[in-house]
Protein backbone atom coordinates (compact mmCIF):
# COMPACT_ATOMS: atom_id res chain seq x y z
CA UNK A 1 0.00 0.00 0.00
CA UNK A 2 1.37 3.38 -1.03
CA UNK A 3 2.28 5.84 1.71
CA UNK A 4 0.21 9.02 1.68
CA UNK A 5 1.93 12.32 2.43
CA UNK A 6 -0.16 15.30 3.52
CA UNK A 7 1.18 18.84 3.74
CA UNK A 8 -0.63 20.64 6.58
CA UNK A 9 -0.94 24.43 6.89
CA UNK A 10 -2.21 26.14 10.06
CA UNK A 11 -2.78 29.89 10.63
CA UNK A 12 -5.95 30.17 12.73
CA UNK A 13 -4.56 32.40 15.48
CA UNK A 14 -0.98 33.42 16.30
CA UNK A 15 1.08 30.45 15.08
CA UNK A 16 2.13 30.10 11.45
CA UNK A 17 2.75 26.40 10.96
CA UNK A 18 3.39 23.80 8.27
CA UNK A 19 4.02 20.06 8.55
CA UNK A 20 4.36 16.90 6.49
CA UNK A 21 2.66 13.81 7.93
CA UNK A 22 2.78 10.26 6.51
CA UNK A 23 -0.34 8.08 6.66
CA UNK A 24 -2.01 10.36 9.20
CA UNK A 25 0.19 9.31 12.12
CA UNK A 26 3.90 9.73 11.36
CA UNK A 27 5.29 13.27 11.51
CA UNK A 28 8.10 13.92 9.03
CA UNK A 29 8.30 17.63 9.88
CA UNK A 30 6.41 20.08 12.08
CA UNK A 31 7.50 23.71 11.76
CA UNK A 32 5.91 26.36 13.99
CA UNK A 33 6.58 30.10 13.90
CA UNK A 34 5.09 31.49 17.11
CA UNK A 35 4.01 35.08 17.74
CA UNK A 36 3.68 34.79 21.54
CA UNK A 37 6.42 37.34 22.24
CA UNK A 38 4.82 39.82 19.83
CA UNK A 39 1.38 39.63 21.48
CA UNK A 40 2.57 39.23 25.07
CA UNK A 41 2.91 42.98 25.61
CA UNK A 42 -0.74 43.45 24.58
CA UNK A 43 -2.02 40.80 27.02
CA UNK A 44 -3.57 38.77 24.20
CA UNK A 45 -3.64 38.22 20.46
CA UNK A 46 -4.18 41.32 18.29
CA UNK A 47 -5.88 40.01 15.10
CA UNK A 48 -4.45 42.56 12.65
CA UNK A 49 -0.89 42.06 13.90
CA UNK A 50 -1.35 38.28 13.76
CA UNK A 51 -2.49 38.42 10.12
CA UNK A 52 0.43 40.61 9.09
CA UNK A 53 2.93 38.25 10.69
CA UNK A 54 1.33 35.22 9.02
CA UNK A 55 1.83 36.90 5.63
CA UNK A 56 5.51 37.46 6.40
CA UNK A 57 6.17 33.95 7.73
CA UNK A 58 4.05 31.48 5.75
CA UNK A 59 6.17 30.98 2.64
CA UNK A 60 9.37 30.28 4.59
CA UNK A 61 7.54 28.01 7.05
CA UNK A 62 6.12 25.84 4.25
CA UNK A 63 9.50 25.62 2.49
CA UNK A 64 11.17 24.65 5.76
CA UNK A 65 8.56 21.94 6.45
CA UNK A 66 9.17 20.35 3.04
CA UNK A 67 12.94 20.58 3.48
CA UNK A 68 12.92 19.03 6.98
CA UNK A 69 10.69 16.21 5.74
CA UNK A 70 13.17 15.66 2.90
CA UNK A 71 10.39 15.74 0.31
CA UNK A 72 9.49 17.93 -2.64
CA UNK A 73 6.08 19.43 -3.35
CA UNK A 74 5.54 16.88 -6.13
CA UNK A 75 5.87 14.08 -3.53
CA UNK A 76 2.90 15.46 -1.58
CA UNK A 77 -0.47 13.76 -2.16
CA UNK A 78 -2.71 16.57 -0.86
CA UNK A 79 -2.62 19.92 0.95
CA UNK A 80 -4.67 20.27 4.13
CA UNK A 81 -5.29 23.74 5.57
CA UNK A 82 -7.24 25.11 8.52
CA UNK A 83 -10.26 27.07 7.25
CA UNK A 84 -11.96 27.60 10.61
CA UNK A 85 -12.69 28.29 13.36
CA UNK A 86 -10.31 31.12 14.19
CA UNK A 87 -9.48 34.74 13.43
CA UNK A 88 -10.79 35.52 9.97
CA UNK A 89 -7.77 37.52 8.79
CA UNK A 90 -5.34 34.92 10.09
CA UNK A 91 -7.30 32.05 8.53
CA UNK A 92 -7.41 33.79 5.16
CA UNK A 93 -3.62 33.88 4.96
CA UNK A 94 -3.32 30.11 5.32
CA UNK A 95 -6.33 29.32 3.15
CA UNK A 96 -5.17 31.64 0.34
CA UNK A 97 -1.65 30.24 0.40
CA UNK A 98 -2.89 26.63 0.41
CA UNK A 99 -5.28 27.32 -2.48
CA UNK A 100 -2.53 28.91 -4.56
CA UNK A 101 -0.17 26.03 -3.79
CA UNK A 102 -2.81 23.43 -4.65
CA UNK A 103 -3.64 25.17 -7.91
CA UNK A 104 0.00 25.65 -8.95
CA UNK A 105 0.96 22.06 -8.14
CA UNK A 106 -2.33 20.45 -9.25
CA UNK A 107 -2.74 18.82 -5.84
CA UNK A 108 -6.04 18.13 -4.02
CA UNK A 109 -7.01 20.74 -1.43
CA UNK A 110 -8.55 19.72 1.90
CA UNK A 111 -10.24 22.33 4.06
CA UNK A 112 -9.80 21.10 7.62
CA UNK A 113 -11.63 21.99 10.83
CA UNK A 114 -9.21 23.32 13.47
CA UNK A 115 -11.07 21.55 16.31
CA UNK A 116 -10.90 18.23 14.46
CA UNK A 117 -7.19 18.90 14.07
CA UNK A 118 -6.73 19.18 17.84
CA UNK A 119 -8.50 15.85 18.27
CA UNK A 120 -6.34 14.23 15.57
CA UNK A 121 -3.17 15.27 17.43
CA UNK A 122 -3.84 12.24 19.63
CA UNK A 123 -3.60 9.93 16.62
CA UNK A 124 0.00 11.09 16.15
CA UNK A 125 1.09 10.60 19.76
CA UNK A 126 -0.91 7.41 20.28
CA UNK A 127 -0.70 5.20 17.22
CA UNK A 128 -3.06 2.68 18.84
CA UNK A 129 -5.92 5.13 19.45
CA UNK A 130 -9.02 4.49 17.33
CA UNK A 131 -12.65 5.65 17.60
CA UNK A 132 -14.99 5.50 19.36
CA UNK A 133 -13.89 7.73 22.25
CA UNK A 134 -14.77 10.96 24.05
CA UNK A 135 -12.64 13.91 22.96
CA UNK A 136 -12.20 16.89 25.27
CA UNK A 137 -11.11 19.97 23.29
CA UNK A 138 -9.92 22.55 25.84
CA UNK A 139 -8.15 25.62 24.49
CA UNK A 140 -8.17 29.41 24.37
CA UNK A 141 -11.15 29.43 22.03
CA UNK A 142 -12.94 26.16 22.73
CA UNK A 143 -14.36 23.91 25.42
CA UNK A 144 -16.05 21.02 23.64
CA UNK A 145 -16.86 17.45 24.59
CA UNK A 146 -17.14 15.52 21.34
CA UNK A 147 -18.26 11.93 20.81
CA UNK A 148 -15.90 10.59 18.15
CA UNK A 149 -17.98 7.82 16.62
CA UNK A 150 -15.56 7.12 13.79
CA UNK A 151 -13.05 9.12 11.73
CA UNK A 152 -15.87 10.98 9.95
CA UNK A 153 -18.72 11.14 12.48
CA UNK A 154 -18.64 13.57 15.40
CA UNK A 155 -21.26 14.73 17.86
CA UNK A 156 -20.83 17.63 20.27
CA UNK A 157 -22.42 16.56 23.55
CA UNK A 158 -21.31 19.48 25.71
CA UNK A 159 -19.76 22.91 25.24
CA UNK A 160 -19.16 26.18 27.06
CA UNK A 161 -21.99 28.70 27.23
CA UNK A 162 -19.64 31.64 27.79
CA UNK A 163 -15.85 31.74 28.19
CA UNK A 164 -13.70 28.97 26.79
CA UNK A 165 -11.55 27.46 29.54
CA UNK A 166 -8.34 28.89 28.06
CA UNK A 167 -9.94 32.32 27.84
CA UNK A 168 -10.80 32.09 31.55
CA UNK A 169 -7.20 31.11 32.35
CA UNK A 170 -5.89 34.10 30.37
CA UNK A 171 -8.24 36.58 32.06
CA UNK A 172 -7.51 35.28 35.57
CA UNK A 173 -3.75 35.35 34.89
CA UNK A 174 -3.97 38.93 33.67
CA UNK A 175 -5.95 40.06 36.73
CA UNK A 176 -3.54 38.55 39.24
CA UNK A 177 -0.55 40.00 37.39
CA UNK A 178 0.89 36.96 35.62
CA UNK A 179 0.51 38.11 32.02
CA UNK A 180 -0.09 36.17 28.81
CA UNK A 181 -0.44 33.28 28.03
CA UNK A 182 -2.31 32.44 31.22
CA UNK A 183 -2.47 28.63 31.24
CA UNK A 184 1.22 27.79 31.71
CA UNK A 185 1.73 30.70 34.13
CA UNK A 186 -1.17 29.66 36.37
CA UNK A 187 -0.03 26.03 36.18
CA UNK A 188 3.43 27.06 37.40
CA UNK A 189 2.25 29.42 40.17
CA UNK A 190 -0.32 26.88 41.42
CA UNK A 191 2.49 24.51 42.39
CA UNK A 192 3.50 27.08 45.08
CA UNK A 193 -0.01 27.40 46.53
CA UNK A 194 -2.82 25.43 48.13
CA UNK A 195 -6.34 25.10 46.67
CA UNK A 196 -7.93 26.33 49.91
CA UNK A 197 -10.32 28.97 48.52
CA UNK A 198 -13.91 27.96 47.76
CA UNK A 199 -15.05 29.10 44.32
CA UNK A 200 -18.50 28.71 42.73
CA UNK A 201 -19.02 26.00 40.10
CA UNK A 202 -21.89 26.22 37.61
CA UNK A 203 -23.80 23.06 36.72
CA UNK A 204 -26.42 22.46 34.03
CA UNK A 205 -28.87 19.61 33.52
CA UNK A 206 -27.16 18.87 30.22
CA UNK A 207 -23.39 18.56 29.74
CA UNK A 208 -22.62 22.22 28.98
CA UNK A 209 -20.03 24.31 30.83
CA UNK A 210 -19.77 27.83 32.21
CA UNK A 211 -16.53 29.39 33.42
CA UNK A 212 -17.57 33.03 33.73
CA UNK A 213 -18.80 32.58 37.32
CA UNK A 214 -15.52 31.10 38.54
CA UNK A 215 -13.56 33.74 36.63
CA UNK A 216 -15.65 36.61 38.07
CA UNK A 217 -15.34 35.22 41.61
CA UNK A 218 -11.54 35.15 41.27
CA UNK A 219 -11.48 38.71 39.92
CA UNK A 220 -13.70 39.99 42.77
CA UNK A 221 -11.64 38.20 45.43
CA UNK A 222 -8.45 39.64 43.97
CA UNK A 223 -9.87 43.19 44.08
CA UNK A 224 -11.48 42.95 47.52
CA UNK A 225 -8.76 41.05 49.40
CA UNK A 226 -5.46 42.97 49.21
CA UNK A 227 -3.30 40.39 51.02
CA UNK A 228 -4.74 37.33 49.30
CA UNK A 229 -2.11 34.72 48.43
CA UNK A 230 -1.91 34.71 44.61
CA UNK A 231 -0.56 31.16 44.47
CA UNK A 232 -3.48 29.89 46.59
CA UNK A 233 -5.92 31.75 44.35
CA UNK A 234 -4.36 30.30 41.20
CA UNK A 235 -4.37 26.78 42.68
CA UNK A 236 -8.01 27.13 43.79
CA UNK A 237 -9.09 28.38 40.36
CA UNK A 238 -7.27 25.57 38.57
CA UNK A 239 -8.76 22.96 40.91
CA UNK A 240 -12.32 24.28 40.48
CA UNK A 241 -12.28 24.35 36.68
CA UNK A 242 -10.67 20.89 36.52
CA UNK A 243 -13.35 19.45 38.81
CA UNK A 244 -16.02 20.81 36.45
CA UNK A 245 -14.28 19.17 33.47
CA UNK A 246 -14.00 15.80 35.20
CA UNK A 247 -17.57 15.82 36.54
CA UNK A 248 -18.96 16.37 33.04
CA UNK A 249 -16.53 13.89 31.51
CA UNK A 250 -17.69 11.13 33.83
CA UNK A 251 -21.35 11.90 33.12
CA UNK A 252 -20.66 11.85 29.36
CA UNK A 253 -18.77 8.54 29.50
CA UNK A 254 -21.59 6.95 31.49
CA UNK A 255 -24.17 8.24 29.02
CA UNK A 256 -22.19 6.98 26.01
CA UNK A 257 -20.93 3.80 27.66
CA UNK A 258 -17.36 4.80 26.82
CA UNK A 259 -14.23 4.41 28.92
CA UNK A 260 -11.74 6.24 26.70
CA UNK A 261 -11.07 9.99 26.90
CA UNK A 262 -8.67 11.94 24.68
CA UNK A 263 -7.70 15.44 25.83
CA UNK A 264 -6.80 17.99 23.15
CA UNK A 265 -6.04 21.68 22.72
CA UNK A 266 -3.62 24.07 24.42
CA UNK A 267 -5.07 23.71 27.92
CA UNK A 268 -4.55 19.93 27.77
CA UNK A 269 -0.83 20.67 28.24
CA UNK A 270 -1.60 21.65 31.87
CA UNK A 271 0.30 19.31 34.19
CA UNK A 272 -2.44 19.61 36.83
CA UNK A 273 -5.31 18.78 34.46
CA UNK A 274 -3.38 15.81 33.06
CA UNK A 275 -2.61 14.52 36.56
CA UNK A 276 -6.23 14.77 37.69
CA UNK A 277 -7.57 13.05 34.57
CA UNK A 278 -4.88 10.39 34.88
CA UNK A 279 -6.31 9.44 38.27
CA UNK A 280 -9.43 8.19 36.46
CA UNK A 281 -7.39 5.28 35.11
CA UNK A 282 -6.87 4.04 38.67
CA UNK A 283 -10.21 5.00 40.21
CA UNK A 284 -12.60 4.39 37.28
CA UNK A 285 -10.74 1.93 35.05
CA UNK A 286 -10.70 4.44 32.20
CA UNK A 287 -8.06 5.04 29.52
CA UNK A 288 -6.81 8.65 29.23
CA UNK A 289 -4.89 9.99 26.23
CA UNK A 290 -3.33 13.37 25.55
CA UNK A 291 -0.88 14.61 22.91
CA UNK A 292 2.74 15.44 23.58
CA UNK A 293 3.02 19.16 24.54
CA UNK A 294 4.18 20.42 21.11
CA UNK A 295 0.98 18.95 19.61
CA UNK A 296 -1.34 20.51 22.22
CA UNK A 297 -0.89 24.08 21.03
CA UNK A 298 -1.70 25.10 17.45
CA UNK A 299 0.41 23.19 14.92
CA UNK A 300 0.14 21.91 11.37
CA UNK A 301 0.89 18.23 12.04
CA UNK A 302 -2.56 17.87 13.59
CA UNK A 303 -4.12 19.57 10.53
CA UNK A 304 -2.29 17.18 8.21
CA UNK A 305 -3.44 14.20 10.30
CA UNK A 306 -7.08 15.29 10.28
CA UNK A 307 -6.81 16.07 6.57
CA UNK A 308 -5.50 12.57 5.90
CA UNK A 309 -8.70 10.95 7.21
CA UNK A 310 -10.77 13.21 4.97
CA UNK A 311 -8.53 12.47 2.00
CA UNK A 312 -8.70 8.67 2.27
CA UNK A 313 -12.49 8.97 2.48
CA UNK A 314 -12.65 11.04 -0.68
CA UNK A 315 -13.42 14.35 1.05
CA UNK A 316 -11.67 17.28 -0.63
CA UNK A 317 -12.40 20.97 -1.21
CA UNK A 318 -12.77 23.13 -4.28
CA UNK A 319 -10.64 26.19 -4.95
CA UNK A 320 -13.46 28.49 -3.83
CA UNK A 321 -12.81 27.38 -0.22
CA UNK A 322 -13.13 30.34 2.13
CA UNK A 323 -12.31 31.05 5.77
CA UNK A 324 -15.16 30.31 8.20
CA UNK A 325 -14.27 31.95 11.55
CA UNK A 326 -17.20 30.39 13.43
CA UNK A 327 -16.94 26.93 11.85
CA UNK A 328 -18.63 24.17 13.87
CA UNK A 329 -17.78 20.48 14.07
CA UNK A 330 -20.05 18.62 11.68
CA UNK A 331 -20.18 15.11 10.28
CA UNK A 332 -18.28 14.82 7.00
CA UNK A 333 -20.20 13.54 3.99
Amino acid sequence: MKDILILGIESSCDETAAAVVKNGREVLSNVISSQIEIHEKFGGVVPEIASRNHVEAISNVVKKALKEANVKLEDIDAISCTYGPGLVGALLVGVSYAKALAYASNKPLIGTNHIEGHIAANYITHKELKPPFLAFVISGGHTHMVHIKNYKEFEIIGKTRDDAIGEAFDKVARVIGLGYPGGPKIDKLSKEGKPNIQLPKTHFENLDFSFSGIKTAVINLNHKTPNLNKADLAASFQKAVTEVLIENALKACEKLNIKTIALAGGVSASSYIRKEFQKLEETKGMKIYYPEPILCTDNAAMIASAGYYNYINGITSTLDLNAVPNLKITNQN
